[in-house]
């Protein structure tokens, strides 16, 4: 993820030293045009002469730049980006910042690109409909990072690696290739876990849970009161929820086989505990959730929380946002937690979502980049995106953060393990899509339309079919 800046300071202290002898020159010339002053003139002005040498060389230009930043603009919207790369600028002279930004981003620089014409850095995640950050990663066109992650921080004197908190550098989300190489920046993250009304816990003298033993105990407890232990918003946020329940289970190595699609892990011990657990849990989710658990209806089953009908609802740290006009009981008060322990004496584990930034092979000023790429971990880079909400995953940074933000960016300074990743890229199989067998039947076991058994055999026979086209 980084470089050092070497190249382009030995070319910055080349130009200097060219300019410094300009300089000189130009000194000696204008002390030789005021020989016709007075000789009492002439020794001030040659006393002065090195001062204004001097001056000379403080005022000497630098090298001039150009780095195009394209970025992608989300919900945080895009005065962060102008006002980060304002700072940069300031703290970079002589480089003057292009910055594009869209909310169809790939619309914007693809035809461009096409034609051999790339942008210096490129925020834009992976998994977005138009697929462009993983259509560039199979074609191999991506510049490697890894230097930059040895590179030092802009203006502090800690190295990136070091500044990044651990975990972010060792997963498919920075690795593509699994081979240890890193091609994408991890930029904005938001770790997933579980919302509920920490107001309620309190009125009614309850624990929270830290096992699955606990959580049942708990459903129990709720049930007898009219209270669903669970809610979810769609089957889409069993995505974050699986893969934490899978990480607890098994741990990174049986997370990573599950991903990468190894044969027969969806039949081990293991997956058979999380399909097991989910299935259990289907049991203690409230009536009406499957019936709302779509694109229009979804925010219903997220104010099963707020209403106090529902105790547990998975999400990211959007949530208190696409909620804030909401309706709510009585002293609510938000709450989060990771996905309770699989194993006894085991971690609760909180899947976390993150953005990435990269560079193009085709890039034109590649050095350049990966210094505004070491930037983006800075403290003032961090700094002004946080006021955003968009939080870079640095070390401290729940340090300078606020209400809501955070108790959710504190997370795993509690003691939770950080999951992050996903499933391995292939060729497209006709009929196969792993998402929709492993997370969309979640409303069928819910509702009783297929069994756990089932639903373990249509994911192990998908994972068979994509361990065959993986990449």
């Amino acid at each position: 993820m980084k470089m050092k800046k070497v190249i382009a300071v030995l070319a910055v202290m080349a130009m200097t030293m060219s300019l410094l002898a300009g300089c000189g020159g130009s000194g000696n010339t204008e002390q030789a045009s005021s020989a016709d002053s007075s000789a009492e003139e002439a020794a001030p002005a040659a006393e002065e002469a090195p001062a204004a040498e001097n001056a000379s060389e403080e005022a000497a230009p630098v090298e001039e730049q150009v780095l195009r930043v394209a970025a992608f603009e989300g919900g945080y919207g895009a005065e962060m980006w102008s006002e980060v790369v304002a700072a940069f600028e300031a703290s970079h002279p002589g480089v003057t910042v292009e910055l594009t930004i869209d909310k169809k981003l790939e619309d914007v620089i693809s035809p461009a690109m096409k034609a051999g014409d790339y942008p210096d850095v490129v925020h834009l995640a992976t998994g977005r409909e138009a697929a462009l950050t993983e259509t560039l990663t199979k074609e191999k066109a991506l510049l490697p990072l890894t230097d930059v992650m040895e590179m030092t921080v802009p203006g502090e004197d800690v190295k990136v690696k070091d500044k990044i908190v651990p975990g972010f550098l060792d997963t498919l989300a920075t690795n593509p290739y699994g081979d240890g190489v890193t091609y994408y920046a991890p930029m904005f993250y938001s770790p997933c876990g579980l919302f509920y009304n920490a107001g309620l816990f309190t009125e009614k003298g309850w624990d929270v849970p830290t096992t699955w033993d606990e959580m049942w105990e708990l459903g129990d407890k709720a049930a007898a009161e009219g209270i669903a232990l669970f809610t979810y918003p769609t089957t889409g946020y069993f995505d974050a929820f699986t893969y934490a329940v899978l990480s607890s289970a098994g741990g990174s190595d049986f997370f990573n086989s599950c991903m990468t699609y190894e044969d027969g892990v969806w039949e081990s011990d293991n997956a058979t505990k999380v399909f097991d657990l989910i299935g259990k849990l289907a049991d203690y989710t409230e009536g009406t959730t499957v019936a709302n658990a779509n694109n229009d209806n979804f925010t219903k089953n997220q104010q099963l929380i707020l209403d106090n009908k529902a105790i547990f609802c998975p999400n990211g740290t959007w949530l208190p946002g696409e909620m804030a006009d909401a309706p709510r009981a009585d002293g609510f008060e938000w709450g989060f937690m990771a996905i309770p322990a699989v194993n006894a004496g085991g971690a609760g584990c909180s899947f976390c979502w993150f953005e990435q930034m990269w560079i193009p092979a085709q890039a034109q000023n590649q050095d350049m980049a990966k210094e505004f790429v070491a930037y983006m971990y800075s403290d003032e880079a961090a700094k002004i995106f946080a006021k955003s909400a968009a939080i870079q995953p640095i070390t401290g940074v729940s340090d300078y953060l606020e209400g809501d933000n955070k108790l959710f960016y504190s997370i795993y300074d509690n003691g939770a393990s950080a999951v992050m990743g996903g499933f391995a890229a292939t060729a497209p199989v006709e009929g196969v899509n792993m998402a929709d067998t492993l997370f969309g039947t979640v409303n069928s076991i819910v509702s009783g339309d297929k069994t756990v058994e089932q639903w373990q055999a249509a994911v192990e026979e998908v994972s068979d079919k994509l361990r065959a086209a993986m990449e």
